[in-house]
């Protein structure tokens, strides 16, 4: 049997949380993420934050990328792209560069539409000096 050759870190992480799985808490990665269960806390990604049909999210969410199609509630800051799809049900604040509603979203709150949003991901060790 060989061993496997160390490799570095693959920054291509991909996180699932599935139907029937509630976490309460923060969620903050630097990789993609799918919430197809149900989150009570903020979710923080420095990538692409997808939200399926049965995933629902009560409170804030900061990524560069997301897709909504599940239920959520709070405040979304997202650096690039926002797609809410046709089964999204949004209640709150959306803060984005681009914005994209599918017929039969549902969103009640306020948008801001700005060429710069903050990029999402906290950096603890800067803020350590």
């Amino acid at each position: 049997m060989m061993m496997a050759k160390n490799r570095e870190p693959d920054d291509t992480n991909f996180n699932i949380i599935s139907s029937g799985t509630t976490i309460k808490g923060e969620i903050d990665t630097k990789g993609d993420i799918r919430i197809d269960g149900k989150i009570i806390g903020e979710v923080r990604s420095n990538g692409k934050i997808i939200i399926g049909n049965t995933g629902v999210v009560e409170g804030d969410i900061y990524c560069v990328n997301a897709e909504f199609s599940g239920k959520i509630q709070g405040k979304a800051e997202i650096a690039e792209l926002l797609a809410l799809k046709e089964s999204a049900i949004f209640k709150g604040d959306i803060i984005t560069n681009k914005l994209s509603i599918e017929p039969g979203a549902r969103f009640s709150g306020s948008c801001s539409m700005e060429k710069e949003v903050a990029q999402p991901h906290k950096t603890p060790e800067s803020n350590k000096k």
